[in-house]
């Protein structure tokens, strides 16, 4: 029976998928040149649909709407009705949250089970973001005996070009529009090409929430062409991207020229730090859901686990045996805990580093991928064995359900070991002597650290990675910093002394 109700599921979504227009002041409209890429289900690699391809020219137009909403009446609304469009997006999306998630698993390939979860956390980040700003958006006051009052306001920036993942799409990009829209920007979303639905049912909602013309534009396309012009463009002052460290580095070197504002969320190969004291069952449910949810395709997953000799070879064979218990298959399933690949260019990405992981030394151990299931992206659940820091396995992001695993002796040397890479998004400590964890949580080199928890997100504090992972914070007020400018102003409360030259 269920298998029946997901059958139709999928084929309730294979025939209500059109093809996707880019959404510029608030029209849907096909690419001045008209041309088109496919779309690919990861799960089958057939065809889903024709998306149209943009470059400069819609670019161009994108812009220009974003900075006419701008400079007109998206920039002289009043906060309470601004925010009542973002409550209104929330609703919205809640209104379609059956609908939207497995749009995203049949697009990605992320099990239904995870995206439902993911789409009812894109609701809650306009939600969030409409109270942040009703309450904290708020500027300091400086008094200077009776002679001045100095005085902070925040203003939003402008326009805020935003570039995003193909890794839960939906969820991601309502991190960044969020927070844009409801601190008064307008915005130019660039999707990722790999996952292109869900966007195009955002601008649907957004359209149907009836903002300005204007106010949110998508434009899809390539990188090197959308994205590419999107950046360079002068009259974008924001870009916040979300992606691959080597990408971001040329991204900031493309828009150099404007001066913009860059936020930064890069590529991550976090430590996952197990002490022989830990509490084992908890840090082995932590370890298997932190590198294999998402199909192993999330920046802050636990990709390099660092075990205490004393306890590793237990631990390891109850990982393997984790391994082997999975699912793997079908991601429109409600069982199903791991699914296909994004794409066949990541897949067989992913499949070189588990043949380099043999060439340089390592023993490789995987679930299983059922033999019918070979037409789609499926890796199985992978533990790379006598691994060490040296190899390029630990040291490159792999970005798929792929978990290195190495011993430790003591507090120091698993320091030494964490920091010995050029990324510092996140971190895991596990251990219940709560001082040393502390220690061990100050000196590793990582944006984020959590000790005896797995990646549980509080919206409040800040998100972001040190060294090759990024620059800058997103979430809570610390995205102000960002979205917003800080502008200071003098009011003389009397006649003060002015030098009076010339006179």
């Amino acid at each position: 029976m269920a298998n029946q109700t997901e059958n139709k599921k999928t084929e309730s979504i294979e025939k209500n998928v059109k093809d996707i227009q880019h959404y510029i002041n608030g029209q849907f409209v096909d690419a001045s040149s008209n041309e088109v890429f496919d779309n690919y289900n990861p799960f089958t690699n057939e065809k889903i649909n024709a998306v149209a391809s943009g470059d400069n020219e819609e670019i161009n137009q994108a812009v220009s709407a974003a900075r006419k909403a701008f400079q007109g009446k998206w920039g002289n609304l009043k906060l309470k009705d601004r925010l009542a469009y973002i409550y209104k997006i929330a609703d919205l999306i809640d209104e379609y949250i059956d609908e939207i998630a497995p749009l995203e698993s049949y697009d990605t390939g992320l099990p239904i089970s995870q995206t439902k979860k993911m789409v009812a956390r894109a609701a809650h980040n306009f939600r969030f973001y409409a109270e942040m700003v009703s309450s904290r958006l708020v500027g300091d006051a400086y008094q200077v005996d009776d002679e001045f009052l100095n005085y902070t306001i925040h203003k939003p920036v402008g326009i805020a070009g935003l570039i995003t993942p193909w890794n839960a799409p939906f969820m991601l990009e309502t991190w960044k529009i969020a927070p844009a829209l409801a601190t008064g920007n307008t915005v130019v979303l660039k999707p990722a090409e790999w996952s292109p639905l869900t966007a195009n049912r955002l601008a649907e909602i957004i359209d149907k929430a009836g903002l300005p013309d204007g106010v949110f534009n998508v434009v899809h396309g390539y990188g090197e062409k959308v994205g590419a012009s999107l950046v360079a463009h002068p009259d974008v002052e924001l870009i916040s991207f979300t992606g691959e460290t080597t990408t971001g580095s040329e991204i900031m070197k493309n828009g150099a020229d404007s001066l913009k504002q860059f936020s930064m969320e890069l590529g991550g190969k976090s430590p996952i730090i197990v002490f022989d004291d830990a509490d084992v069952d908890r840090a082995l449910d932590a370890c298997t859901w932190g590198i294999f949810s998402f199909n192993g395709e999330r920046c802050t997953a636990n990709s390099r686990l660092y075990i205490h000799e004393n306890i590793a070879d237990s631990f390891i064979e109850r990982l393997k045996e984790r391994v082997q218990n999975i699912v793997v298959g079908d991601p429109m399933k409600e069982d199903t805990q791991v699914g296909p690949l994004i794409h066949t260019d990541h897949y067989n990405n992913v499949k070189s580093y588990i043949d380099k992981a043999k060439e340089e030394g390592c023993d490789v151990y995987s679930g299983n991928v059922p033999e019918e299931m070979n037409r789609g992206n499926l890796i199985a659940p992978t533990i790379l064995l006598n691994a060490n820091n040296k190899m390029s396995i630990v040291q490159e992001e792999i970005f798929g359900p792929v978990i290195a695993a190495m011993t430790f002796k003591d507090e120091e040397e698993v320091i030494e070991l964490a920091n010995d890479i050029r990324y510092g998004l996140a971190g895991y400590v596990w251990t219940k002597d709560m001082q040393r964890g502390h220690r061990v949580a100050q000196k590793v080199d990582s944006g984020m650290l959590w000790i005896n928890a797995q990646n549980v997100r509080d919206l409040r504090t800040p998100f972001g990675g040190s060294k090759h992972s990024g620059i800058g914070r997103e979430g809570g007020h610390y995205a102000f910093e960002f979205y917003t400018e800080v502008q200071i102003i003098h009011v003389a409360l009397g006649d003060h002394h002015i030098p009076q030259l010339g006179k």
